[in-house]
């Protein structure tokens, strides 16, 4: 990949991530009133008004099993306990594209550089982002509520994802599967991903490498991969065939 070649890509991947992302988030809005942490803890969330919800008792008894797991470790050391009820102070949703540190090499060198995955975002509650969390871990005068108010809106947000599964159905019939993965450096707090069925590429260490001398920073962008634009499928269309096929194949017009 020539320097041009990877200008073009970078021009189309923005393009690309700017129009998915505007959609992820109207989305996300239209969903939000399902998301709702208190449709799925009710009164074991701090509130006015009480909320009686099927299933609270269950969910909030897994909440306390997962927050004694990842509260009580490094980098977090909190006391394990957690009684009810649970105070958010936010319940707006955002995203943020994911990063992650990715060390390049090549003969002549080699360089850490801070790479972000355009088409995968990290669903979070407004002001309660990773990147927030992490500064105050890093703070020497932090105190254990700050970090345990940042770990809940995490962790609730993770329970509440876990059991809207008609949200995370319609999420991924729009083409934007929703997964959970676990933060290593962060004691293995459960973070919620979304992403496009698009995927993206990261390419050769050189290119990578060169690109960040160019831009004179330690920053860079995945590409989008072109060719997964015309293999993307509709999941009720193939549900629709696969009947068709099952109950009267001769019905189906040929190829």
């Amino acid at each position: 990949m020539n320097t041009q070649q990877l200008l073009q890509l970078r021009k189309l991947t923005r393009a690309i991530s700017d129009l998915l992302r505007g959609q992820l988030k109207e989305y996300l809005t239209t969903l939000a009133p399902l998301l709702r942490a208190r449709a799925v803890f009710g009164e074991y969330l701090h509130s006015s008004t009480k909320e009686a919800v099927r299933g609270a008792d269950k969910a909030f008894k897994d909440l306390q099993s997962l927050y004694q797991s990842v509260a009580g470790a490094k980098p977090f050391n909190l006391p394990k306990e957690l009684t009810p009820p649970i105070e958010l102070m936010s319940a707006t949703l955002e995203i943020v594209p994911m990063e992650y540190v990715y060390r390049a090499s090549t003969e002549q060198s080699t360089k850490e550089v801070v790479v972000t995955s355009p088409l995968k975002w990290i669903l979070f509650h407004s002001g309660y982002s990773l990147s927030q969390l992490r500064a105050i871990l890093a703070d020497r005068n932090r105190s254990d509520a700050q970090v345990r108010e940042f770990l809940l809106h995490h962790l609730v947000l993770h329970s509440v994802m876990s059991r809207q599964n008609g949200v995370t159905k319609i999420l991924e019939t729009l083409h934007f599967p929703v997964r959970t993965e676990q933060n290593p450096d962060l004691g293995g707090l459960p973070i919620t991903v979304l992403s496009s069925t698009l995927s993206t590429l990261r390419p050769a260490d050189e290119v990578i490498i060169e690109s960040t001398e160019i831009s004179g920073t330690d920053a860079f962008e995945e590409l989008v991969r072109i060719e997964d634009i015309s293999r993307m499928s509709n999941p009720l269309q193939e549900q629709l065939l696969e009947l068709v096929k099952t109950a009267t194949p001769g019905l189906l017009p040929s190829p």
